[in-house]
């Protein structure tokens, strides 16, 4: 048995799986637009470069994307948060900056008792993360 991650991006998929490239090396593993798909996955014309199904890859870790259904209404997200642990706090900050552009962050980029570093943020599509830095033990001291 497995238990996947899928997320509908409102049409903004191929942004989103940009700035995950970018921030933290997301690997493309599975691209597939309406038009690839037979009938053209039946959307209308200005769907026809949206993707319909994808798959990114952050190591081991595989998430499913898609820029969902056309037509349908925009759907904010809630009860889940992704969740990155980055190697080392020069690194956490920098995704954790990346992510932050154009988003909403909920806890600053900061220090704390367990960790060099550590913050959570919405990035730009609304997806909520929080970045963690799980090797350094540089924490604060208590």
């Amino acid at each position: 048995m497995q238990l996947d991650t899928y997320i509908l991006y409102n049409g903004d998929c191929a942004a989103a799986l940009e700035l995950y490239q970018a921030a933290f090396g997301a690997k493309i593993a599975v691209l597939v637009r309406f038009r690839d798909a037979p009938d053209g996955g039946n959307a209308p014309p200005d769907w026809q470069d949206k993707i319909t199904h994808a798959v990114f890859c952050v190591g081991s870790n595989a998430i499913m994307v898609s820029d969902g259904r056309y037509g349908q209404p925009r759907q904010d997200y809630s009860g889940f948060t992704l969740s990155i642990s980055a190697d080392d706090a020069q690194s956490g900050e920098r995704i954790f900056n990346m992510l932050a552009e154009g988003g909403n962050v909920l806890t600053p980029w900061q220090s704390t008792f367990w960790t060099q570093g550590f913050g959570m943020l919405v990035d730009r599509f609304g997806v909520p993360w929080l970045i963690n830095v799980v090797h350094e033990a540089e924490a604060q001291p208590a």
